[in-house]
């Protein structure tokens, strides 16, 4: 089933999907460049690995994952208990617990893709990035990491293609004024740098075909974005965990809320396909 959105789907994001979702798209990704990219050029999945403290409210409603640990802020030791006493001191009593926090410390892995001259050398060509919500919170080591990258590019080491897809979290700094989009595609070529080429992005029309430019003098690859993007939604099943009755996390505009009931109502009420006839199976002679 395709998503009811001509574009990105917002409610990826809202119901805590991106993480499965930004993985199938790298991979799908990695796959399509591959079947294209010139016989000298090498396209490989990358990560960033790093460990932050993470909010309470970054928690819920998220599966489980491995990998997590729990760990209590380091204060000053109390002095001892008075003799007779059981531990909680004077002014607690021992029927009553404390509720205190913890901090949670997350094993954060963020994956882009590299697109490499094949030889000895090795050279990196261009790298893609998808960002992910860690990227898009100011000052945090998401948004360092990858803002130290980005700046190393920008200065022309090499083509970066930047695609947000999220409409949460703060964009990426800028001398001028990103789209007024929900979402964008940034092309910034190692020869042009820092100048940049930048494409809105929206969710009531499809995504652009994203150029991904190689070393001189070969051709832009030409990446179909929206066509991947939806593989990646069908393949994945991701109608089954989304419930578009309710509204998404950020919220959508008065006029966007409007678009997406009108959008539902039609799929709703248009004519099914009727089903395919079920084979009899052969009989044996």
């Amino acid at each position: 089933m395709k998503s009811p959105f001509p574009g990105m789907d917002p409610y990826i994001e809202a119901c805590q999907l991106w993480a499965e979702f930004h993985d199938d798209l790298i991979a799908e990704m990695v796959r399509a460049l591959r079947a294209v990219l010139p016989q000298r050029y090498l396209a490989r999945p990358r990560k960033r690995s790093y460990i932050a403290f993470v909010e309470t409210e970054q928690k819920r409603r998220r599966p489980f994952v491995p990998d997590i640990s729990l760990t209590g802020p380091r204060g000053p030791k109390k002095s001892a208990d008075k003799p007779g006493s059981l531990g909680g001191g004077a002014a607690t009593k021992a029927s009553e617990p404390v509720a205190l926090r913890a901090f949670i410390e997350e094993d954060f892995e963020e994956k882009f893709i590299d697109i490499y001259e094949s030889g000895p050398e090795r050279r990196l060509v261009t790298s893609i990035e998808v960002l992910s919500p860690s990227n898009k919170k100011r000052r945090s080591r998401g948004w360092k990491k990858y803002l130290r990258k980005r700046q190393a590019l920008l200065l022309g080491k090499a083509n970066l293609v930047e695609i947000d897809l999220l409409r949460g979290g703060d964009r990426m700094p800028m001398h001028d004024p990103l789209p007024d989009s929900p979402y964008y595609v940034l092309v910034a070529r190692e020869d042009e740098a820092p100048l940049c080429h930048v494409w809105p992005g929206l969710f009531d029309q499809p995504l652009p075909v994203v150029p991904v430019p190689l070393a001189k003098p070969d051709a832009d690859l030409s990446l179909p974005l929206q066509a991947l993007i939806e593989a990646v939604y069908e393949g994945g099943r991701y109608h089954e965990e989304i419930d578009y009755s309710r509204p998404p996390t950020p919220p959508l505009t008065p006029e966007e809320a409007a678009w997406l009931e009108r959008r539902l109502h039609d799929e709703s009420t248009a004519p099914q396909p009727p089903p395919a006839p079920k084979r009899r199976p052969r009989r044996r002679e």
